[in-house]
């Protein structure tokens, strides 16, 4: 099949899927947890990045929930680690799981869920969510 230069420009390619897999962003920092059996959650409600398809920019609203084991997010590495995604492109669905597997890398808590709740674009909104291990009832401290 013969791709115009409208195909080129509007039309989906398989290797966008890949963009933004592996790009470089700054680490995420950890602090050690001095408690047992809580979750925290971390709202991020200015979160951007560029549709790798259409170039244009895509806006939504990150929460993170997670119950940590021996390490806690560092929130101001945390915050310029998702800053990092401002310019890349990379479709939200492909940010919410990186995000998520960097954190658990970070952190290696008991459990974690990260919600992505993207603006409503062509008459459309999407929330994807992505967990990791599975969600307990608090033990108590």
């Amino acid at each position: 099949m013969k791709r115009t230069a409208k195909d080129l420009v509007y039309g989906y390619r398989p290797e966008l899927a890949l963009s933004g897999a592996d790009a470089p962003l700054p680490p995420i920092e950890t602090w050690p947890n001095q408690y047992r059996g809580y979750e925290i959650r971390i709202e991020h409600p200015e979160f951007t990045s560029v549709c790798p398809k259409t170039k244009l920019p895509d806006f939504g609203v990150l929460t993170l929930s997670y119950e940590p084991d021996r390490l806690c997010l560092e929130l101001k590495s945390f915050k310029y680690y998702l800053l990092g995604y401002r310019n890349m492109g990379i479709f939200y669905e492909n940010a919410v799981n990186r995000i998520l597997k960097d954190v658990v890398k970070a952190a290696r808590p008991r459990w974690a869920e990260l919600e992505g709740s993207f603006t409503t674009r062509g008459g459309m909104r999407s929330v994807v969510t992505a967990r990791y291990g599975a969600k307990r009832l608090a033990r108590g401290h």
